[in-house]
């Protein structure tokens, strides 16, 4: 089924990468380039947000925005997952005090200021808005179509895909295990197994009519074609664009993703307390065996040592995303990489 809210003459999307590589360049790109554009809302400010979506309407026309959806068990409110954190706060420590940074063993807890970010929307209504991490309240889906949004929910699994159609969403995004960056699993103490992500399109398409986007592992013009056999409706791509010269990516990630010292990828918490992929790094081999779900207390716990790495060259102690397709991605134009993924359709 295609999707009529993706109104963009390729059907390919720019995914929206959060932590800053997804920028209104790159949007503005994508968007000239023919791909359909969106924006991270995750971890900005609502001003920062507001502005970027100021900023991009009259480059881009129709846009999307992704937004976080805050886990309503929370995490650090026990004694138990108290005590895991500190510890998982002492592992880590000797890491910190490299760069002279002292951890507050005491859990952080926030939800991604998503009343004010879903006020914004409701406010200053965008064309479409995707959810990661799970499905909020009905009424605030049903207030997003109301202001006139189409509302598309990421989902890893069958279960997840019967459960968001129920919710009354006007279509998926079907995110494959080989993605970069977080999984979108809605529970993330779930074990993400291995896949294709066009097996998992195939088998959520037997479950819903809603239209589809799949996302995860993509490497090349081949991988659109197979997915779109598959039953998406369009593309949604990452990691390849991560190199491309409009992205927001660190020049420490950029090198990484080219260097021959990094041979493969692979899902942990070490970084956030959320199952991601990136490529394998001394950080995660030295902690993996330690790691703990506790998302965001543990994106807040690692967020300034992460911010250190990244200035100091340090790709030993930095949370590289990265999906498995990527050593394809390329330094170039975005213009150039979605060219080359729309050229066998």
């Amino acid at each position: 089924m295609t999707a009529s809210f993706l109104s963009s003459e390729l059907p390919l999307i720019a995914a929206p990468m959060a932590g800053g590589a997804t920028t209104v360049a790159l949007s503005s790109g994508a968007a000239s380039a023919g791909a359909y554009p969106f924006l991270a809302g995750g971890y900005k400010t609502v001003p920062a947000l507001a502005a970027e979506i100021a900023a991009l309407r009259p480059l881009a026309g129709p846009l999307g925005v992704n937004l976080f959806v805050p886990d309503p068990a929370g995490f650090g409110a026990t004694e138990s997952e108290r005590a895991l954190f500190a510890g998982y706060a002492a592992e880590i420590a000797d890491e910190a005090a490299s760069y002279g940074l002292e951890l507050d063993a005491e859990p952080q807890q926030d939800d991604d200021a998503w009343a004010d970010k879903l006020a914004l929307l409701l406010q200053d209504p965008v064309e479409v808005v995707s959810l990661t991490f799970g499905i909020p309240a009905w009424r605030d889906i049903t207030a997003l179509q109301r202001a006139g949004s189409a509302v598309l929910a990421t989902v890893t699994t069958q279960a997840e895909a019967r459960a968001a159609d129920e919710a009354g969403v006007d279509g998926l995004i079907v995110q494959g295990p080989r993605a970069g960056g977080h999984s979108a699993t809605w529970d993330p103490r779930h074990t993400v197994s291995d896949g294709r992500t066009a097996d998992l399109v195939a088998a959520v398409r037997a479950v819903t009519r809603l239209p589809l986007v799949a996302t995860g592992g993509v490497d090349g013009p081949e991988a659109v074609n197979e997915l779109i056999a598959a039953g998406a409706a369009s593309v949604a791509v990452g990691t390849l664009l991560l190199r491309t010269d409009e992205a927001g990516t660190s020049t420490t990630h950029r090198e990484a993703l080219a260097s021959e010292a990094f041979t493969e990828t692979t899902l942990t918490r070490v970084f956030t307390g959320r199952p991601a992929r990136g490529l394998r790094n001394g950080f995660i081999e030295r902690h993996e065996h330690r790691e703990i779900t506790g998302y965001p207390a543990v994106h807040h716990l690692t967020r300034e040592l992460r911010k250190r790495a990244g200035a100091a060259g340090d790709s030993d102690r930095l949370h590289l995303w990265a999906g498995t397709g990527y050593r394809a991605a390329r330094a170039e134009p975005v213009a150039g990489t979605l060219a080359w993924l729309a050229s066998g359709l």
